[in-house]
């Protein structure tokens, strides 16, 4: 591998350029028309013009991917987060075009990708699963399974992800109304409708488990990462080591998400996603993602690690860098999703960043993908920054949360910081007794 071409945008676009330089790689950034000004493409040693605003004119054209790394010389493709990170049919037109596609095999990104059968081969494992219907047909087919299963369900999409698609539905007349709009945002973002339900657990967390694994077989976990705080199924703040979980808990899930790993041959870094019944010390599968997670930082923060090189290292088909022996944690870590919007009703907020100065400081990390003068499109997600904290411990780590999160400026748009600053000071956020219904529940 000596040239690598990033099929993405942003601040992820940045991050694996850091990496790549830093381990000799030669870096392609392509770009949509409206994203010509981003500092990604500056950064890159070569940048490559995609054309067309929206995203299935620019970063999901998978022709128009292939052929900038022909045109360019890349001879591998690091695929991101979102786009087409978990398309295994475009995992495999990279490897027929004789190039490294920086992820796992495709028919392991089609298996987990897949909802319903990951749920089987979770099983199959000696992993818990939600209770849980088969893919739907229909909507009578959805009354009768979520009699069978209970109110309340989750309905969600079989091959979805990010949330969309996923409705929690508590009687049989909000089935009734929610089947069609679910199966239809399923289909215009996965151009697959199927659905199925599961059972709608009350005020559970959503905990990961960051993964690796090599070509040889070797397996190791890199700790776990709490997810819980969401709006609209969204993550907004990722927190490690999650915090008020029993340590033999946390053990068992580190020891499923092995299991389950090395149970599918799987290959690269991934992440295993469990519901988290902590009064009960149970967990339940919920997905694998087969790709970096927007999150990965917080691992890197903890555990000294880079994740993305990493990637880099199993992609070329050398030994994981580290036995399972050799990983440790230090003190904790958060991050903060900035978003371009409002902060009262979550709406877009796109625009001109007339001003956009980040905080520094100890302990502090920034992964953005704007500087001041750039446009937030409204044709793309409105992540503005990621704000990464390290600390040794909690009440350092939430007291520079603050203050980060209050030296940020910014005018042209709204943002959701003063939102987050409001999540800070909720006692039982401070003492970290979260959930997944936190945000609902204080509206």
């Amino acid at each position: 591998m000596k040239k690598v071409l990033i099929a993405n945008r942003g601040e992820i676009a940045r991050r694996i350029i850091r990496t790549a330089r830093r381990m000799g790689l030669q870096t392609v950034a392509v770009y949509a028309e409206v994203d010509q000004d981003l500092p990604f493409v500056a950064e890159a040693d070569e940048a490559y013009a995609l054309g067309g605003k929206r995203p299935l004119e620019s970063y999901l054209h998978q022709e128009k991917l292939l052929e900038a790394a022909r045109r360019t010389g890349a001879d591998a493709i690091h695929p991101g987060y979102g786009f087409l990170s978990e398309n295994a049919e475009f995992a495999q037109a990279v490897r027929q075009a004789g190039l490294t596609f920086v992820g796992p095999e495709p028919k392991l990104i089609a298996m987990m990708g897949d909802k319903a059968v990951a749920r089987s081969v979770a099983e199959a494992h000696g992993v818990a699963v939600v209770p849980g219907s088969t893919p739907l047909v229909d909507v009578n087919a959805a009354r009768k399974a979520a009699q069978d299963i209970g109110y309340p369900v989750m309905l969600k999409a079989k091959a979805g992800g990010g949330g969309i698609g996923m409705q929690r539905i508590d009687d049989e007349t909000m089935l009734e109304k929610s089947f069609a709009q679910a199966e239809n945002r399923a289909r215009a973002a996965f151009g697959d409708g199927t659905l199925y339900l599961e059972k709608a657990l009350t005020r559970p967390r959503h905990v990961e488990v960051q993964i690796a694994a090599d070509r040889g077989g070797e397996v190791v976990h890199l700790y776990e990462r709490d997810c819980s705080l969401q709006r609209r199924h969204q993550k907004v703040v990722e927190m490690s080591p999650a915090p008020q979980l029993p340590m033999r808990l946390r053990e068992k899930m580190w020891e499923a998400a092995v299991r389950l790993a090395r149970g599918v041959s799987y290959t690269n870094v991934g992440t295993i996603e469990f519901l988290v019944d902590v009064e009960e010390e149970r967990f339940y599968f919920l997905e694998m993602n087969t790709r970096l997670q927007v999150e990965h930082g917080v691992t890197e923060l903890i555990t000294g690690e880079d994740l993305v090189a990493w990637q880099f290292l199993i992609s070329m088909g050398e030994p994981l860098p580290k036995k399972q022996a050799d990983l440790h944690t230090k003190g904790e870590a958060i991050e903060f999703r900035i978003y371009a919007e409002d902060p009262e009703t979550f709406y877009p907020s796109p625009g001109k960043l007339l001003v956009y100065d980040v905080p520094h400081g100890e302990g502090v990390r920034i992964d953005d993908g704007y500087r001041a003068g750039n446009t937030i499109s409204p044709f793309y997600d409105p992540l503005l920054s990621k704000l990464l904290i390290a600390a040794d411990d909690r009440s350092t780590l939430l007291e520079r949360s603050r203050e980060a999160l209050r030296a940020y400026r910014i005018e042209g748009i709204k943002t959701n910081i003063p939102f987050l600053l409001k999540v800070l000071d909720d006692p039982r956020m401070i003492h970290g007794f979260v959930h997944t219904e936190f945000f609902a529940e204080r509206r």
